[in-house]
């Protein structure tokens, strides 16, 4: 049995005063604390096993408290979020409640009555993390053959697992390389999952974590004695497993440090004098780019010395072809509730013919189209179902665009919406229309 974790809350609230004073109030009562001034920070900070409450004002510069609890709800429907809200906010903090959060308070509230609720809400969060290493345990147990990402019978998928099954219970670096869609980040938390660290942190960094103004703070943090202190994403991988995802793109100085790390095993927070020793299994994963960026992959990747891992197109395992696409059918039969309509002959030559591009990705959001009944733009069978008045192709269209955005990042609204450059209640609006569900586009599902 593992020893149970410390109380842990991230604070969002952009009153510095506040925020210092809810800090000392909660370090009184051994609790650890990580404060935040603005939701997107706390956002790039906070990672999907996160093992503490998150508690957030709702008024905020910026992203408000509210889209950082959807947000947060997308990443981790089992992460609690306590929303402060004043008298005004009270009707959308309940509403907030309704669709999934721990809990509100009104201001001005004690801290006891923030205290019982951060317990009572951390307790629920200890035992969602518990059940979620059962269940991978009995995975394990099960002799279970993994993610899409591993299924089938192709002589390449084979390969793919008897070196997976190699490495995965093996302390060695990883550098997993495959084009778009492949399931590059799914593999490196499958092998993470599979190896003794698995009840560690895992924490992914890519362009999208850096694009922050702050990316140097949330990567290295910040040692007390240069400000408010702050763990930065590099120190909370320890003991785990860091996923480094196309750090070639990143910047020559933010690279360069990376390297460094990667040489000594060492962080230094931002006003440090010394750095501080890591334990990390580092996983790279990389994707075909320009000669530039592959060189510089190639310099990651010989300092690392780590064991290479690439995935096959689907174009290299057509055979796995109704292997996964059933398995990505029943994936979204259980979450809509709905039942596929029967695949016709003029699919299944499309199955076999069409070039799957977009990879284990693509072929999802077509098995996806199946259970919901939506005809896919370029699919054979589709004939009668051409919308025919312009408002209606212009929303075919629009959904198209949307659907492919998702897909692409793995079912990161905020990306999608930096990328499209529409406020942010424009697109869940347009979500929901077209009933689409970001979290069934997340890379996990391969």
């Amino acid at each position: 049995m593992s020893a149970r974790p410390a109380l842990t809350v991230a604070l969002v609230e952009d009153d510095a005063v506040l925020r210092a004073a809810t800090v000392q109030a909660l370090l009184l009562e051994g609790a650890h604390v990580e404060a935040f001034a603005d939701a997107r920070a706390a956002l790039a900070w906070l990672a999907e096993d996160f093992a503490g409450v998150v508690v957030t004002d709702v008024r905020l510069p910026g992203m408000s408290g509210i889209a950082l609890f959807e947000q947060l709800r997308e990443m981790d429907p089992a992460l609690p979020v306590i929303l402060v809200t004043g008298h005004g906010d009270i009707d959308m903090a309940v509403n907030a409640m309704r669709g999934g959060a721990a809990d509100f308070l009104a201001k001005p509230f004690s801290s006891a009555d923030l205290l019982r609720s951060i317990k009572r809400a951390f307790e629920q969060r200890v035992l969602a993390l518990e059940n979620r290493a059962l269940r991978q345990e009995l995975h394990r147990a099960s002799g279970g053959r993994g993610p899409a990402v591993l299924q089938g019978s192709s002589p390449a998928v084979t390969a793919l697992r008897s070196l997976v099954e190699a490495v995965g219970n093996a302390e060695i670096d990883v550098v997993i390389k495959g084009g778009q869609g492949t399931g590059k980040t799914t593999l490196a938390r499958h092998i993470h999952d599979m190896g003794p660290r698995a009840a560690r942190p895992f924490v992914a960094i890519d362009n999208g974590v850096l694009a922050h103004e702050d990316a140097e703070l949330l990567l290295f943090g910040r040692d007390p004695a240069a400000g408010l202190s702050r763990t930065g994403l590099l120190e909370r991988a320890n003991g785990g497993t860091l996923l480094l995802d196309d750090v070639a793109e990143f910047d020559a100085p933010l690279r360069a440090r990376l390297l460094a790390m990667l040489d000594s095993r060492t962080v230094i927070p931002i006003g440090a004098d010394r750095g501080r020793r890591l334990n990390l299994r580092i996983v790279l994963a990389r994707q075909p780019g320009d000669a530039a960026l592959q060189d510089a992959g190639s310099a990651l990747e010989r300092r690392l010395g780590a064991v290479s891992i690439t995935l096959p197109s689907l174009a290299e395992r057509r055979e796995d072809l109704p292997t996964l696409l059933g398995i990505f059918v029943r994936r979204h039969e259980l979450a809509t509730e709905r039942q596929a309509r029967e695949m016709s002959d003029r699919d299944r030559e499309y199955l076999q013919l069409h070039t799957w591009a977009g990879n284990l990705r693509e072929l999802d959001g077509y098995a996806r189209a199946l259970v919901l009944g939506v005809p896919m733009q370029s699919s054979p069978g589709e004939t009668s179902t051409q919308p025919h008045s312009l408002a209606e192709r212009v929303a075919q269209f629009e959904r198209s665009l949307i659907e492919d955005g998702l897909r692409r990042y793995g079912g990161n609204v905020e990306k999608l919406r930096a990328e499209m450059q529409i406020p942010r209640k424009t697109l869940y609006d347009k979500l929901r229309r077209y009933g689409l569900v970001a979290k069934e586009f997340r890379s996990s599902v391969f």
